[in-house]
C-alpha cells in the first residue's frame, strides 16, 4: 500500500475509534462546537470522509481538467461561503441525511468501509484522476484527493471532539504531516509567507490569524 493510502486507512481508523466513543452517541442530538451543525450532522460529515471514496475509485476515469491541490481550495465555493449560505447548508444537510439512521448503522457502514478500502487501495495508481460530485470542472490526483479526506478527517476530528468534550485523537503521524503540508500551503496562499513565518519562528512578529479557510 502506498503511503497516503496507509495515511489514509490509518487516520480514518483513529477518528472511527472517535466516533464510536460513548460520548458521541449521549451528545448526538445536541449542537456541536460548529456553527449550526448538530453532533450528528457532524459526524456524518465525518463518515462520509470515508463513505464517499469507493464510488469514486469505481466511477469511469473522467474527462475533467485534473488540476494541483491547492487550486482545489481556489475553486472550491464553500471555502470563503457564509455559514448560512446554500452551498454550506447543503453540506450540512447531506451530513445529516448521512447520520439519519443513527449511531449504531452510521459506525457500522464507516467500519465496514474502512476495511473495504484496506483491501481495495493497495497497489492502486495514486496519480489517476477522480472527480467527486460537487467539483463541477475539475478533478484531482487520486493522491491529492486522499490528502483532501485525511485533512477533513483531522480536522473535523477536533472539531467532533470538542462538541463532546472528549480529548482530540492522536491522530497518526503521517496524517498529520499531510493536513499541516496542506493547511500551511493554504494559508500561505491566504496571508503571504512572511506573515506563516512569522507566526511559526516569532512572537514578537507574529500576525493574529494564520487559518487556513
Amino acid at each position: 500500500m502506498t503511503d497516503i493510502a496507509e495515511d489514509l486507512i490509518a487516520t480514518a481508523r483513529v477518528a472511527g475509534t472517535l466516533l464510536r466513543d460513548p460520548a458521541v452517541a449521549a451528545a448526538w442530538d445536541r449542537p456541536s462546537a460548529l456553527p449550526e451543525f448538530g453532533v450528528s450532522g457532524l459526524c456524518g460529515h465525518v463518515a462520509n470522509q470515508v463513505l464517499l471514496v469507493p464510488a469514486l475509485l469505481a466511477a469511469d476515469r473522467p474527462v475533467a481538467e485534473t488540476i494541483p491541490l491547492l487550486d482545489h481550495y481556489s475553486r472550491s465555493l464553500w471555502v470563503d461561503a457564509p455559514v448560512d449560505s446554500e452551498i454550506n447548508t447543503g453540506i450540512r444537510d447531506g451530513s445529516e441525511r448521512i447520520a439519519a439512521d443513527g449511531p449504531a448503522e452510521l459506525f457500522a457502514r464507516y467500519d465496514a468501509t474502512v476495511d473495504e478500502l484496506a483491501r481495495t487501495l493497495p497497489g492502486t495508481d495514486l496519480t489517476r484522476p477522480v472527480q467527486a460530485p460537487f467539483w463541477p470542472t475539475w478533478s484531482l490526483t487520486l493522491g491529492d484527493f486522499l490528502i483532501t479526506r485525511i485533512m477533513e478527517l483531522v480536522v473535523h476530528g477536533d472539531d467532533l471532539a470538542v462538541s463532546v468534550d472528549v480529548p482530540t485523537p492522536d491522530f497518526p503521524d503521517g496524517g498529520l504531516r499531510l493536513t499541516l503540508d496542506l493547511l500551511t500551503g493554504l494559508s500561505v496562499r491566504r496571508h503571504g509567507a512572511p506573515a506563516v513565518l512569522r507566526a511559526f519562528s516569532r512572537a514578537e512578529r507574529a500576525p493574529r490569524q494564520i487559518n487556513a479557510f
